[in-house]
């Protein structure tokens, strides 16, 4: 009996700690980990293009290791510019996306349309001009790389003749035209730069295409604004010279042919927009960065630019950062003999941003 009594003790002692420590247990609930906040990215091309997505993805990287497991970015590539895209961005804001950054010109309306039935997301188009009041457009002041890398291409061509492939006659794409131009002539008042249009963003074919026949038409430097590095290696393949974009396509192609290459840093525009989501404070803006915020560089020069040209380059980016000169400023002509600007003046971002003209030097016609 007496064992019996022990046993039933010991018993009740256990069951009663049991439900002492799950009492206490329950007191203490289990601190939940917080969900990642979802950021959507939408490529007109795929990263793979070492060109304009490529950098972009390189931007999306550099949050994604800045912000760790607080976001998860999915990302869209090769979506077109068209209807489609406004699907995909429904599919984000399904798969629960707060912030959507979409990469590409065209975009921009199909992004408002999506952005005015979503107030409650955050929308992020580049190289555009719309705007709502969920949505902010960025870009960077690459004009500024494009004056300095042309000023290395007229200096050198030999033949004085530049080739340039473009892919649409955005201002965007004017404007860079221009200021490369306007670079190109400080080392040669005689240079010309030839204008071929793809009408495509991302086409390797067409951008190889493009560059062969302005080799063939006697110029010996090309230049682009294209996504991919097949300008670049058509020029390579005859000899001649060529200007990367976006990427440094010297160090991609393994060729000092490969004179610079005007490049993106897109992580520092998208890291404080993705905090500020983050943090719940989030503005519309219209962003246009350049070397104060290092949106944009060039890349190492080439061995083969002389080092007396690179010190010189080295002096008016200077300048550039201090304000004391800008590549439209000063008195500006077109291509058809006119006056555009008057001597002295300082040509208004609004006017950048809108220009639909070619400087002197340019062979072509924007339309």
């Amino acid at each position: 009996m007496k064992k019996l009594l022990v046993f039933m003790a010991v018993a009740l002692f256990a069951v009663a700690s049991s439900f002492a420590q799950g009492t206490s247990e329950s007191k203490t609930p289990e601190t939940k980990k917080a969900e990642p906040m979802k950021v959507g990215v939408i490529y007109v091309s795929a990263p793979g293009d070492f060109g304009y997505s490529y950098m972009h993805d390189q931007g999306t990287k550099a949050a994604e290791a800045k912000f760790g497991d607080k976001i998860k970015v999915i990302r869209m590539e090769n979506v077109p510019e068209n209807e489609e895209s406004e699907r995909a961005m429904e599919n984000l804001i399904d798969a629960g996306c707060k912030i959507i950054f979409a990469n590409s010109y065209n975009y921009q309306q199909y992004m408002l349309n999506v952005a005015k039935d979503h107030p409650d997301v955050y929308f992020e188009h580049c190289s555009g001009y719309l705007s709502n009041a969920n949505m902010s457009n960025y870009f960077g002041r690459m004009y500024q790389m494009r004056y300095l890398s042309g000023m290395i291409a007229g200096k050198m061509s030999e033949s004085g003749q530049i080739g340039y492939v473009a892919a649409f006659n955005t201002p965007e794409v004017v404007r860079g035209i221009n200021a490369f131009t306007l670079g190109a002539r400080v080392e040669n008042p005689n240079a010309t730069v030839r204008v071929v249009w793809t009408n495509t963003w991302f086409d390797p074919s067409k951008e190889r295409q493009g560059a062969e026949s302005l080799l063939d038409a006697g110029c010996d430097v090309i230049a682009q604004h294209q996504d991919t590095t097949e300008p670049a290696k058509a020029a390579i393949e005859r000899g001649d010279y060529s200007i990367g974009y976006n990427a440094d396509f010297r160090a991609i192609t393994k060729s000092d042919n490969v004179l610079v290459s005007p490049m993106w840093n897109w992580g520092n525009y998208m890291i404080p927009e993705i905090q500020d989501a983050l943090d719940g404070t989030w503005t519309m803006k219209q962003y246009w960065g350049g070397l104060d915020d290092n949106m944009i560089k060039l890349s190492d020069f080439s061995p083969l630019v002389p080092a007396t040209l690179v010190t010189e380059i080295q002096g008016i980016e200077a300048k550039m950062r201090a304000d004391t000169f800008d590549v439209f400023w000063g008195k500006l002509t077109d291509n058809e003999g006119n006056i555009k600007q008057a001597a002295g003046a300082k040509m208004s971002d609004s006017d950048m941003l809108s220009i639909n003209w070619f400087v002197e030097g340019v062979a072509g016609s924007v339309n």
